[in-house]
């Protein structure tokens, strides 16, 4: 077989330091990420949340070091993926992947410098 491409315009780092609060028609989730990227983030909920529903995202990324602040976005997206999560047949949980449908330039400088620290570790 031939070597897995990247199709990614930004790399992904597996991070669950990152709060993660989602709002949308009729409710609300507060959960942590599973990883991110400067174009989304792959978290998992206790409810179903169907393909495509738009969703405001307020994400709280951690500052540079133990005493500096945390940062906080808040993020128009959609969700592009979601996948149940079973246990012995018992639904856990469902893992999700939204993408960011509209996100501010600084927003999106301050998501990359996160991530490449992240990388650099």
């Amino acid at each position: 077989m031939g070597e897995k491409v990247e199709r990614r315009k930004f790399p992904r780092v597996r991070d669950e330091n990152i709060s993660v609060k989602l709002s949308g028609e009729g409710f609300t989730a507060i959960t942590q990420s599973l990883d991110v990227s400067a174009s989304g983030i792959y978290c998992k909920v206790d409810r179903r949340i169907p393909l495509m529903t738009r969703v405001q995202v307020l994400l709280s990324v951690p500052g540079k070091g133990k005493t500096s602040a945390s940062s906080t976005m808040n993020i128009e997206g959609v969700v592009v993926r979601e996948h149940p999560v079973k246990k012995d047949g018992a639904l856990q949980h469902y893992d999700i992947a939204i993408f960011f449908s509209a996100l501010l330039p600084k927003e999106r400088k301050r998501l990359v410098q996160y991530i490449n620290r992240k990388l650099e570790k």
